[in-house]
């Protein structure tokens, strides 16, 4: 049944996923793209060769966050899915990462954004896929 409310759809008839406290986790996400957009772009682009794996992981995370915060913005049922199996796929990349670089941690030269489960960037990584997924289940 379509929604009543016509403040929550945009012009094409999407619906709306960043209103409330969903404008707060698209905001979580634009400042996580800046972080590791910035962090990965400098690190490829001066040390490569010292850390390759974690700078590569570090890049893989801010496309993912990317394309989370393009999904939120967006908007509809599709982008909505997508969005959920993106940070599904983000949440198991923070808990491989973070383990392997708890486990084994001279297989990191350097740290990635999830290394130690986002530690550097105040655990954020791991906290944010979740509240995505309970903010995309719930809408």
């Amino acid at each position: 049944m379509p929604d009543a409310d016509t403040t929550t759809a945009d012009p094409a008839g999407r619906k709306r996923l960043v209103s409330g406290p969903g404008l707060l986790l698209v905001w979580l996400y634009g400042v996580m793209v800046v972080g590791a957009v910035s962090r990965s772009a400098f690190q490829i682009s001066t040390e490569f060769g010292r850390a390759p794996l974690a700078y590569s992981l570090s890049a893989v995370a801010a496309l993912a966050y990317a394309f989370i915060t393009y999904s939120l913005v967006r908007g509809g049922e599709r982008a909505r899915k997508a969005a959920l199996v993106c940070c599904a796929a983000e949440l198991a990349g923070v808990l491989a990462v973070g383990t392997w670089t708890v486990l084994r941690p001279e297989s990191f030269p350097d740290t990635t954004v999830w290394s130690q489960f986002g530690l550097g960037y105040l655990f954020i990584p791991v906290i944010l896929p979740i509240t995505g997924m309970l903010w995309l289940r719930k809408r």
